[in-house]
């Protein structure tokens, strides 16, 4: 699940019965400062910033209440002042009358938008569910850890993508990143997870299992739908991805990269990229170039961890424009924390270099080999 940041929803999380006393004191101020005013001083317009606050935190019933408070005071301040069929103060009564009507008109709007939007919310988690499960947090000798994070603070999933699959020599896991972004990028990482899911139990090794996704990823360009782009769009469109496989009685993995940014292998204070010597561009671009899916194998000892991540991370920038350094970053963080605790860590530290909002998606999986028992 997307980490929520507190300040997203501090405002809605206010007690309206708190708020509530801010336009009510708002009336009681302006009645009786104006009772106590001159003849020629009339504060009576001020009452209508009373039901119009009211508007913004409460709904529509809330606010014709606050408005009916505010008509009453004004009401009264007519009668103590001069009368009630006074020119000036009926032309008060009549445009407060109005604009309490106006206000609860826009909150009857404003909450039925949020009504729309939280049920948009549902549908988005839903998605998210089905699409972007979470993965096992133990398998055999391995503990893994994982988080998404969406650019869009309302946003729940969008083109990163991880998932994992139970083997009988062990575990398989994938993370790619479509390009691109919106309903057709989450469309795209649910295909290839579908297809990632239903054929990592039924391929003998990784380099089938990548041309089954390579052929799923193309023959969806090759769609009649997708006929009407252009050939400049289709080449654009494509998934880099990085698959492992790691088997559970030995300590390596195997490893096909397709254009994704290269594991981290986290060894004690060390830290090695995973570069594999023959990359294959990323799934969807065997049209424009040559591919040859080839496995490379790394050493994963036991207490090894290796991070998987997009470059949603690694192309994150400050606000002079410096990347962030991820390998510097994660530096001694392994032993010392464990998977959860470092993607915690890692979270944390991503928002403060961005100052709090992401340029792009960005999902990390860290999985450690636990030690042998003693």
């Amino acid at each position: 699940m997307v980490p929520r940041r507190p300040e997203d929803h501090q405002w809605s999380q206010e007690p309206p019965q708190a708020l509530l006393a801010v336009p009510i004191l708002m009336i009681v101020i302006v009645t009786v400062v104006d009772i106590l005013a001159p003849a020629s001083v009339h504060l009576g317009p001020f009452l209508v910033a009373a039901p119009a606050v009211t508007a913004s935190f409460a709904g529509p019933r809330m606010t014709a209440y606050v408005g009916a408070l505010a008509v009453s005071a004004q009401a009264v301040v007519a009668v103590v002042r001069t009368t009630l069929v006074d020119l000036n103060h009926s032309f008060q009564l009549i445009t407060l009358i109005l604009m309490s009507a106006f206000a609860t008109s826009f909150a009857a709007r404003r909450e039925r938008h949020e009504r729309e939007l939280m049920q948009l919310r549902s549908v988005a988690t839903a998605a998210q569910e089905v699409v972007l499960k979470p993965l096992p947090q133990r398998v055999g000798s391995l503990r893994i850890a994982s988080v998404y994070l969406a650019a869009e603070s309302e946003a729940q999933i969008g083109g990163d993508l991880y998932a994992a699959a139970r083997t009988e020599r062990g575990i398989r896991i994938v993370i790619g990143d479509v390009r691109g972004k919106g309903l057709e990028a989450v469309g795209d990482a649910a295909l290839l997870l579908g297809a990632f899911r239903g054929a990592a139990h039924r391929q003998a090794d990784l380099p089938a299992l990548m041309s089954f996704l390579e052929g799923t990823v193309s023959s969806d360009l090759d769609d009649p739908a997708a006929l009407d782009a252009t050939a400049e769009d289709r080449g654009e469109s494509f998934i880099t991805a990085a698959a492992l496989d790691i088997p559970d009685d030995e300590p390596v993995l195997h490893l096909i990269n397709c254009g994704h940014p290269p594991p981290l292998l986290l060894r004690g204070d060390r830290v090695r990229p995973l570069a594999v010597r023959h990359p294959a561009p990323p799934l969807g671009l065997t049209e424009f170039v040559a591919t040859e899916l080839s496995e490379e194998t790394f050493a994963f000892e036991y207490g090894d961890v290796v991070l998987l991540y997009t470059d949603g991370v690694i192309e994150a920038r400050d606000g002079g424009g410096t990347f962030y350094p991820l390998a510097e970053r994660v530096a001694g963080k392994a032993a010392e924390h464990g998977p959860d605790a470092l993607l915690a860590h890692l979270c944390k530290d991503l928002m403060r270099h961005v100052g709090g909002h992401l340029g792009d998606d960005a999902a990390m999986v860290a999985i450690e080999r636990l030690p042998r028992p003693s």
